[in-house]
């Protein structure tokens, strides 16, 4: 059993993989499903072998482009290859080496939160990257960050999925507190090589939701394509 907390544990995973652990798998836990896993080689997909929903996020990018939670780097590498102007950032260190090796060439160490006045032309964030918000109460904040990041005629791209699935009973109906949390906040850890994170929050939204914090928030949101579970693709622009 993991036993020992590692910071930077995703880090490690990807610097395993990219020094050529390539059966390399991230075990993940949370409190909403059963232990799953995630082999590493994910975090180094090719084109071919990203979802539509992806391969269209990046079609639709302009411009500069922030690409947040990058990871090891897949989808900028795409956009750096097409002559866009991509920051990758990641709050892991190992993921901003892996980033660096592979020749990313505005790779950092960066939380989205705390990244200063550069503006972009497009906020990607795959992978469910509207996650690092962890709860709906974060939202407003993200939406006020981003808004300060954007370009006149900028846009936000992201991906997420709405999970009410995972409490449907074998009836068909939905099983969920309606006094709890929203449903689509998840605690999760993982664990690799007998190691294990801390506990940390992570966000899904349905697009409805996501919808009325945009629109709350000065931005219009649009549904750009849906995927087969679940997952959709929106796009979000503030209002002129």
């Amino acid at each position: 059993m993991p036993h020992k907390f590692q910071p930077d544990l995703v880090g490690k995973a990807l610097l395993d993989y990219l020094s050529g652990a390539k059966n390399a798998k991230l075990d993940v836990f949370s409190d909403i499903s059963e232990p799953d896993e995630i082999p590493v080689s994910h975090f180094f997909r090719s084109w071919d072998e990203m979802p539509e929903i992806e391969q269209k996020a990046i079609e639709l990018c302009r411009g500069k482009v922030l690409d947040v939670g990058a990871a090891a780097g897949c989808h900028s590498l795409i956009l750096q290859e097409r002559g866009h102007e991509t920051t990758a950032i990641d709050i892991s260190a190992g993921a901003v080496e892996v980033m660096k090796k592979r020749e990313i060439i505005n790779a950092r160490q960066q939380d989205f939160f705390t990244l200063g006045s550069e503006k972009f032309d497009t906020i990607m964030m795959l992978m469910n990257g509207i996650g690092i918000c962890g709860k709906l109460e974060n939202l407003d904040r993200f939406f006020e960050h981003a808004k300060s990041l954007l370009n006149p005629g900028g846009q936000i791209l992201l991906d997420s999925s709405d999970i009410l699935f995972m409490f449907e009973e074998e009836d068909g109906s939905v099983m969920i507190d309606l006094n709890s949390n929203y449903y689509g906040e998840v605690k999760y850890r993982f664990a690799y090589q007998g190691l294990e994170s801390e506990p940390f929050d992570w966000l899904f939204l349905d697009f409805d939701l996501l919808n009325d914090y945009a629109e709350k928030n000065g931005f219009r949101c649009e549904l750009i394509m849906e995927g087969n579970h679940f997952d959709y693709l929106a796009r979000i622009s503030p209002n002129a």
